[in-house]
């Protein structure tokens, strides 16, 4: 009876599928190290979905630096000693302890993470995870990383596929093949990364993100109010404000309320806004934006901000609400849209040009001034957040620059990329921390983590004055590319207020763990991460010096902040 050929035998695929799971146990033992780095705590708290899919790509990118490790130490010390390979015992006996060892090593792991992430959760108020229900990590990150091994064999055998197609029927020799079917698979890997997965879902991303912008918040009505962009007077149409332009002029509190807060007659605050739609390009919403301001008034108010603002147009109703509250309404803010996406998306995609469209708002809004009279033109200032800050920053060449065109700067929860924030804190005296550094003992820059960190270093702060406000747990601070191959000085200094002892730096982990706080970075109670609060108040009330302000004063309208939690729509 003729023998029956086993199914893998007649069916190669089937043989070269199973050979993308096959794994080395060096890889093993370093996929396991890389996993349990990455359990370890960052800046936020993680859930398990989180954690499991940087699990998953720390371990992938282990089980590379593993294989490539043990590939270096056979060729160049074991190849040649007579005495390896160990006996078959020896060898089996190694493959079995390795792979059994890793997966007790990433339980233990699994189980000091939990009590991790509910240390970290409890320091910021914020609800912890349970032991059970983090074990999940686990499973996702074998997925995860089966998955990224798997398409890195994929690429490896087609480079070896046009390789052999190469000097097959072009003759060319195997090292010369091997190099050009490296460089055919990288440009074809390129081009459909870049030419069409990234753009692709960028276009997808803006297409989403412009029909959400035609949408109006519930509760966000057109304003009645001259004083706003938006109204039946104003030159900026309601429709073509965009969602967070409509929220922005709809909401904040008018004069009545804030003669009742103050105890003294307000003024109705102006809020100028420009959204994409309301000019069909740069040049013509800032003439719009200026002829806003002239038609408000805005140039007759005792202080005039100017707010860069962040992917969507969004300006935080905190700190608008701040300001007005703290000027009795005696203000003027304006702002404009220049993207449809969130920052984050902002900030991968197309970062630059948020300090291209900050330098024309405030470029365009500076010059006007300069043509008003100045013991009548009110005071200016830029205000910015998180990609905002960004925005913000393009308009100036450095301190100088700030100081010879605006009365002050705040600039909360700035991308670590900024420029001017970088060198500041490249700069900073010696011996400060990077976390909360010092500029020249602080004559004119000054860094707080907090309101109690405000004024924050003694002795004199010059006027215009520039205040960053930022926490040691905001991931949009820290987060860098530099994080995969060099530990940062704010990983090797005591840690701030709201970030753990035991967060450690670990080569390419530590990059995702943070790439992972991104995500979450609104997503943890005021005071921490990316959510300032009130904070903002303290930051405005240091920046403007108002005559006659006290610490009481500060509280109370902080109280009156709290009960406006909301009242604008989200914050976050």
């Amino acid at each position: 009876m003729p023998a029956v050929s086993r199914f893998d035998d007649r069916h190669p695929f089937v043989v070269w599928a199973w050979s993308l799971l096959k794994l080395d146990f060096t890889g093993i033992a370093f996929a396991s190290l890389f996993f349990c780095w990455s359990l370890t705590p960052s800046l936020l708290p993680r859930d398990w979905l989180f954690q499991g899919l940087i699990g998953g790509i720390s371990a992938a990118i282990g089980y590379g630096v593993g294989t490539a490790a043990g590939w270096l130490v056979y060729e160049f010390g074991l190849a040649r000693r007579p005495w390896w390979p160990l006996p078959a015992r020896v060898m089996f006996a190694i493959k079995v302890f390795v792979p059994v060892a890793s997966a007790l090593a990433a339980v233990i792991m699994l189980v000091y993470a939990a009590g991790w992430q509910r240390e970290l959760s409890a320091l910021m108020n914020a609800e912890g995870t349970t032991t059970t229900g983090y074990i999940r990590t686990g499973g996702l990150s074998l997925l995860v990383a089966a998955a990224l091994i798997s398409l890195w064999r994929v690429l490896r055998d087609l480079v070896r596929w046009v390789a052999r197609q190469l000097n097959k029927w072009l003759k060319i020799p195997r090292p010369a093949a091997s190099a050009a079917g490296l460089a055919v698979v990288l440009v074809l890997v390129f081009m459909l990364v870049d030419g069409i997965l990234l753009r692709g879902a960028y276009a997808a991303i803006n297409s989403v993100f412009s029909l959400q912008n035609n949408q109006t918040r519930a509760g966000a009505v057109q304003p009645a109010q001259p004083e706003r962009s938006g109204s039946p007077m104003s030159l900026a149409p309601w429709d073509s404000l965009g969602f967070e332009g409509r929220n922005f002029v709809s909401g904040g509190i008018h004069a009545d309320e804030l003669t009742a807060a103050n105890g003294t007659p307000a003024k109705e605050p102006i809020r100028v806004y420009a959204g994409l739609e309301t000019a069909d390009d740069t040049a013509a919403r800032m003439d719009i934006v200026l002829d806003e301001l002239e038609r408000t008034k805005a140039f007759e108010r005792k202080t005039l901000v100017i707010i860069p603002t962040t992917g969507t147009g969004w300006v935080n109703p905190t700190a608008a609400q701040a300001i007005e509250l703290v000027e009795n309404g005696d203000s003027a803010l304006v702002a404009a849209q220049y993207s449809y996406m969130p920052s984050w998306i902002s900030f991968i995609a197309d970062r630059g040009r948020a300090a291209v469209a900050g330098n024309a708002l405030i470029r365009a809004v500076h010059d006007r001034w300069l043509t008003k009279p100045e013991n009548t033109r009110p005071k200016l200032y830029v205000y910015g957040e998180s990609l905002g800050t960004q925005a913000g920053e393009g308009a100036f060449d450095g301190l100088a620059d700030i100081r010879d065109t605006v009365d002050g700067v705040l600039w909360v929860g700035p991308p670590n990329s900024n420029p001017l924030w970088s060198a500041l804190t490249e700069r900073r005296d010696p011996g400060t921390p990077e976390v909360l550094p010092v500029y020249a003992d602080g004559l004119v820059a000054r860094f707080a983590d907090g309101a109690g960190s405000i004024p924050g270093t003694p002795g004199p702060w010059l006027d215009p004055r520039v205040l960053y406000i930022q926490h040691p747990s905001d991931p949009v601070v820290w987060w860098s590319t530099d994080l995969a191959f060099t530990r940062p000085d704010w990983l090797s200094e005591p840690p701030g207020f709201d970030r753990l002892p035991s967060m450690k730096w670990f080569p390419f982990v530590t990059f995702w763990q943070v790439s992972a706080d991104l995500a979450n970075a609104a997503g943890v109670p005021d005071g921490h991460g990316h959510n300032y609060g009130t904070v903002i108040l303290d930051g405005w009330v240091a920046v403007t010096t108002p005559d006659g302000w006290t610490p009481a004063d500060t509280e109370r309208v902080r109280g009156v902040l709290e009960s406006l939690s909301g009242h604008d729509g989200p914050e976050k």
